[in-house]
């Protein structure tokens, strides 16, 4: 059985890399650890733990021991550092204070929790060396060490935290579906090498993962009544499909049209329809006649662009679509 951890410091939403070794651990482990590592009290953020658990959660990945806090383990240490001493092949293992460094806390935890891999970003391999060491020191066999490689800016360098969809949480703000950000980190697996950040292509992923959505869970996510589904299909995240949903549920401040012929021949259409619009078909009628579409869309929702028209009509009660009509007219 592959035993494998993800260990986050809880310095808020999860960084984009991170969240790839998340995926990938529980991808390729049958067993998961959810690790807090806080050793470092200047680096921890206040509500950082609670961010990251909201992360792993919308991101769909569960864990089968934790969370742990190496903070409430520190007792622990005491006892395996003072068998090697403060220092192990010049570095500190244990603090004037006699709390752990991180280097001591994470071989004794792998230790413990009985981890047969270990699977981290390439900017950990400079510690593996050590760590192997420390766990022959403790009396342990080393696990295997799998690096992947990190995710770039388009500088080049490892990407900021502060660039645009860099954490989670961004993304999640930006109303990208969980589904989407999911499914890019899988299909970057366990990269060898560093790979670019490709936000357009999660962006494309985003578009996608609304189209698959269910009706109901769509309109569940967006906060849309399930009539008003089609047209939210076309969102390029959750934040448009809302915008969308809101176009149509919010009645337009009345303006007065300069296409009254098209709203009076798109009303009559609705009323010789009797009860049953085909929204299409109206539509296509209307564009025959030369109707002026942008003004029948600015009668309906109040705006010149959004989600297909016809997908308008059909969300909006016939009685409603009509009272719109008239007060425009």
């Amino acid at each position: 059985m592959k035993r494998v951890r993800f260990a986050p410091s809880p310095t808020g939403s999860l960084h984009v890399g991170n969240a790839l070794s998340a995926v990938a651990n529980r991808a390729f482990g049958d067993w998961l650890l959810l690790r807090i590592d806080d050793t470092d009290p200047a680096r921890n953020v206040p509500g950082g733990e609670e961010a990251i658990l909201e992360d792993l959660r919308w991101l769909g990945l569960r864990w089968d021991e934790g969370p742990v806090r190496q903070s409430g383990r520190q007792e622990r240490y005491r006892e395996a550092g003072e068998k090697l001493g403060a220092r192990f092949d010049g570095v500190t293992l244990l603090r004037e204070d006699g709390t752990a460094t991180y280097q001591l806390a994470t071989v004794v935890d792998d230790i413990d929790f009985g981890i047969t891999h270990i699977l981290r970003g390439n900017d950990h391999r400079p510690n593996e060396p050590l760590h192997r060491r420390l766990f022959e020191a403790l009396g342990a066999r080393p696990p295997e060490f799998v690096h992947h490689g990190l995710i770039l800016g388009e500088d080049g360098k490892k990407l900021s935290k502060r660039a645009p969809g860099a954490t989670v949480g961004s993304l999640r703000d930006a109303g990208i579906p969980a589904e989407a950000v999911r499914r890019y980190l899988e299909e970057l697996g366990v990269p060898k090498h560093d790979v670019h950040y490709d936000l357009p292509r999660i962006r494309r992923l985003a578009v996608d993962a609304i189209s698959a959505l269910p009706d109901e869970e769509l309109a569940a996510r967006v906060g849309a009544p399930v009539e008003a589904v089609p047209a939210l299909r076309g969102a390029r995240d959750l934040n448009e499909a809302r915008e969308y949903a809101e176009a149509i549920a919010a009645a337009p401040a009345p303006v007065r049209s300069d296409a009254p012929e098209t709203l009076e021949r798109f009303k009559e259409l609705v009323e010789r329809s009797n009860g049953t619009v085909d929204a299409r078909a109206l539509v296509r009628e209307l564009k025959a006649v030369g109707g002026d579409l942008r003004a029948l869309r600015l009668a309906l929702t109040g705006r010149e662009r959004g989600p297909e028209l016809w997908t308008v009509i059909a969300a909006l009660p016939r009685d409603e679509a009509l009272r719109r009509i008239d007060a425009a007219l």
